[in-house]
């Protein structure tokens, strides 16, 4: 006997399971993170600088006790500079078990993505790296681009934040 859950013939129907996405915009361009790493979404506040850390950590903010490395996007993605003001947004997500925020110009909306809706990324060659995306999505009129936080994100970085993270408790 062959039976189809109404679940099963729902997912085949529109094209493939759907995720959901928050996205986001740099500059011109909007991206998506998967919402399900997404834990909130706060106005920008000033960041205690850790000397000698990476140029896109913009530094640390205290959250409820716990210390957060807050990662400017524009600086990792190579976007033009930005200046923080009161509309500024950091997204706090959920990567590799630790709490990271990432600053965003605006957040726009959340949408549900199927996988047929989603393409491969273009290879640029060595000008840019492709390896942190999960691909694009046709929205609308438009492209979304699909951010992998964990790919964008590293374990040495990770490794990075939790280093100064030893360092500011052994400074308290």
């Amino acid at each position: 006997m062959n039976t189809v859950s109404s679940q099963d013939a729902a997912i085949a129907a529109t094209g493939g399971a759907s995720k959901e996405y928050l996205t986001f915009m740099l500059g011109d361009e909007q991206y998506g993170l998967a919402i399900i790493q997404v834990k909130e979404i706060r106005g920008y506040e000033p960041v205690t600088k850790i000397a000698n850390a990476p140029d896109f950590i913009k530094g640390v903010i205290n959250l409820r006790g716990d210390i957060v490395p807050i990662v400017d996007l524009r600086v990792k993605f190579n976007v033009s500079e930005a200046t923080y003001n009161e509309f500024t947004i950091v997204i706090m997500l959920n990567v590799q078990d630790r709490i990271v925020g990432i600053v965003v110009d605006s957040v726009s909306d959340v949408i549900n993505v199927t996988e047929n809706e989603i393409h491969p990324p273009p290879e640029f060659g060595v000008a840019f790296d492709s390896r942190y995306l999960d691909g694009l999505a046709s929205v609308d009129d438009g492209l979304v681009i699909l951010v992998n936080i964990e790919r964008l994100i590293t374990s040495r970085e990770i490794g990075i934040f939790d280093s100064m993270n030893q360092q500011n408790e052994g400074s308290v």
